[in-house]
């Protein structure tokens, strides 16, 4: 059973998280020659507040 844990910032809408689940689960079948049933997605929005690099969250940029 693939799982596909995915981290993004918080703020999309629910139908482009929804276009990303669908597009996500469509490539690991087509990629692993899984069931559809198999496949789990998990997103995981951070807040901006949350997310950093080099020293400098999303939200400071």
């Amino acid at each position: 059973m693939p799982i596909v844990d995915v981290s993004l910032v918080a703020g999309r809408s629910p139908e482009e998280l929804r276009g990303l689940i669908s597009a996500v689960h469509e490539a690991v079948v087509r990629s692993l020659k899984v069931p559809d049933a198999s496949v789990r997605v998990v997103l995981r929005e951070v807040p901006a507040t949350h997310w950093a690099a080099g020293d400098v969250t999303i939200a400071e940029r």
